[in-house]
């Protein structure tokens, strides 16, 4: 099966604001929107808002046995574990493994994330 697809829409709009979703041990600093996945592969393609003043760093840095890529869509948002503020327009290709996180932000921040599940380090994808 495909991942979904959708026409034309913008996610940004105060109009699409009930669209997004709590993400689980962050809810009132972090909320997500999935915008397109394959129910079969896991894949999918979401946003991440992390509002103001949202600090992670009580959950640790992460890592996952899948790639993914990153995308900062708006705002900006400290990666601690590299030490580097990302801004607007910074991209991410993350390798399976790779360490990232906690997260904090000052102004808030959009993330477009594209996840591969069915890609996991020393499997079959």
């Amino acid at each position: 099966m495909p991942k979904s697809t959708v026409t034309y829409w913008n996610p940004l709009t105060p109009a699409n604001s009930g669209h997004w979703q709590p993400i689980a041990g962050l809810e009132g600093i972090a909320e997500e929107l999935t915008l397109s996945i394959d129910e079969h592969t896991g894949e999918y393609t979401r946003l991440t808002r992390f509002h103001p003043g949202a600090d992670t760093c009580a959950f640790g840095a992460r890592s996952h046995e899948y790639p993914e890529e990153v995308f900062i869509v708006s705002g900006r948002l400290h990666d601690q574990s590299f030490d580097v503020w990302l801004e607007a327009g910074h991209y991410a290709s993350r390798p399976p493994g790779e360490l990232h996180g906690p997260f904090r932000t000052d102004v808030g921040c959009v993330v477009l994330e594209v996840s591969f599940p069915d890609r996991r380090a020393g499997g079959p994808g």
